[in-house]
């Protein structure tokens, strides 16, 4: 399935940004060059993520596991372009199963562990996804009885891979070889990303769109050959895939998983692994440079940089965090789209600078020394007229275009996303605010998202999906959900509420309608307020800003 046009395909392949070697090329490249490295490892509590005990495997070893289970694709009748459901927590199956799904020549649909049988039915039925590989528990749910409840409305469904359940089959590589070449621009996966609609968009990214934002965060990190990377973010969207998994493949190292985000797990895996590039919520970072006893007793020796984003940075972190212990931080502004904003220390070096600000990566007058730099092309529009904004201070609208932006959601304008995400000269409208700033106009400064997405603890929630729910509760009038700031998670959920006339709700309450709707826990309220009248524009939509200001947050 080839999205991108002709003419994106041409240009990019022209200029060098895109070119014609897939994922699982590369992949099988590293496992030629270096068969007896370690290519990936479990997180060492893995036994309470799934009950099973934690495995290392060399390229070889990998590389087998995902041959057999690309046969087990094959021999389940998954053809090209089928898409296969993918989920699992951050274990060495889960990086088998991409690379087998690619060797088969499959797409690839990642979903959160959170999600359940809401979530769930409705994406999978609406890509027709042809598979699911999964484990029978996560965390003490069991996620193949979920799937297989599914199974009745999902009619596309054939066939249900579980995990230390399924029995691969042994590899048939003479069929796997004699399959049709894979293309480099053929769609590699279907993220999700929420937005202010209801259900998530569907972002499809082929293997070239994967490979310059793997290209974008290996620069900006500096990793070199062989390099050990630990990826604590669920592999199911551009923060994973994007900035772990695609550095470790283009440099051939290692892949060190952890999930869910523990500290001390986190801080086992940074000295006993040697980890030389990993990434980390800001409030973390923070967090540890106030416990300097526990700083002092750590062996970082092997890290080079750290990567940080969802939240804007503190200029104090950042700038200890380098003149203390040696240590870049580099500041990351992307999205599933291809939105790929990144500060690294070459760009821009001194470390308050690179907390607050963005090189204006793609504007004629600025050159920076990151490699992707030139891939793409950026502007500010102004939020009223469209018009494009040049002077400082003011706020506009990001756009961009290039080779690191997809070619648009997953059946756009059917229930997929807006098809004008888009427009007629190519530019991705992000939806996110930013102002021209710094010394000779050289910088964005990220201002606040357009769109009203909640980040908790990593995870995208559209505030539209709960309003939607919280819309069907007899005792509400009213009611719709805000994020307000939380130090450890980022953002957690409020719902505002009006009641019904003579009912009294409770938080309890709310949970509790909520969860008969079976939505994964993270999207549920944890504080609850109540109002007279939601704040609102004369064409009826809730303003959030309004909101937020109504609960102090």
């Amino acid at each position: 399935m080839i999205l991108a046009s002709k003419s994106d395909i041409e240009a990019h392949t022209k200029a060098g940004w895109w070119g014609t070697e897939t994922i699982d090329a590369r992949f099988r490249a590293n496992a030629a060059a270096n068969p007896g490295r370690t290519a990936v490892a479990d997180p060492p509590n893995r036994v309470d993520i799934d009950g099973r005990e934690p495995r290392r495997l060399t390229y070889r070893e990998l590389g087998a596991e995902a041959d057999r289970i690309a046969t087990a694709f094959l021999d389940a009748g998954l053809k090209k372009d089928d898409v296969v459901a993918v989920q699992l927590p951050n274990v060495v199956e889960l990086v088998a199963v991409y690379l087998g799904a690619w060797r088969a020549g499959l797409i690839v649909t990642p979903a959160p562990v959170q999600w359940r049988a809401h979530e769930l039915g409705d994406v999978l039925a609406f890509v027709g996804a042809k598979a699911v590989v999964t484990a029978r528990n996560i965390r003490g749910h069991d996620h193949a009885a979920m799937f297989e409840s599914l199974k009745p409305k999902l009619p596309g469904l054939s066939k249900l891979f579980v995990i230390g359940e399924t029995a691969w089959p042994e590899a048939d590589s003479a069929r796997l070889d004699a399959l049709p070449a894979a293309d480099a621009n053929d769609a590699a996966t279907i993220c999700w990303t929420s937005g202010t609609e209801a259900r998530p968009k569907g972002v499809p990214r082929s293997h070239n769109h994967w490979m310059i934002a793997g290209l974008a965060c290996a620069d900006a990190a500096q990793l070199q050959p062989g390099d050990t990377v630990l990826n604590p973010f669920p592999l199911v969207n551009m923060a994973a895939i994007g900035g772990c998994f695609m550095p470790w493949l283009l440099t051939g190292g290692t892949l060190v998983q952890h999930h869910p985000f523990d500290l001390p797990v986190f801080l086992k895996q940074l000295v006993g692994e040697k980890i030389t590039y990993t990434v980390a919520p800001p409030a973390v970072l923070s967090l540890l440079l106030k416990e300097e006893k526990l700083m002092a007793s750590l062996d970082l020796s092997a890290v080079r940089s750290i990567g940080s984003g969802s939240a804007p940075l503190s200029p104090w972190m950042v700038k200890t965090w380098q003149e203390q212990y040696g240590l870049p931080i580099v500041n990351i502004f992307g999205s599933n789209e291809g939105t790929c904003l990144i500060s690294g220390a070459g760009d821009v070096p001194d470390p308050e600078e690179r907390a607050q600000f963005f090189p204006r990566f793609g504007v004629k007058g600025f050159d920076w020394p990151a490699k992707i730099a030139g891939s793409i092309e950026t502007k500010l529009i102004d939020l009223q007229s469209g018009e494009e904004i040049t002077e400082p201070g003011k706020p506009g609208e990001l756009l961009i275009k290039g080779a690191t932006v997809f070619a648009g959601y997953y059946r756009a304008g059917d229930g997929g996303g807006p098809a004008e995400a888009i427009d007629k000269d190519g530019f991705f409208h992000t939806g996110d605010v930013f102002e021209i700033a710094g010394d000779g106009n050289r910088y964005y400064r990220f201002v606040e998202r357009a769109k009203d997405i909640i980040i908790r603890g990593g995870m995208n929630i559209s505030p539209g999906e709960i309003d939607g729910l919280l819309a069907g509760m007899p005792k509400l009038r009213e009611a719709a959900v805000v994020g307000y700031a939380d130090g450890v998670m980022g953002e957690r959920i409020c719902a505002v509420a009006v009641p019904a006339e003579g009912e009294s709700v409770t938080l309890e309450d709310v949970r509790a309608h909520l969860m008969k709707s079976d939505i994964a826990a993270y999207k549920l309220p944890e504080r609850l307020e109540l109002a007279e009248a939601l704040p609102r524009n004369p064409l009826g939509k809730v303003l959030r800003r309004q909101l937020r200001e109504m609960i102090g947050g």
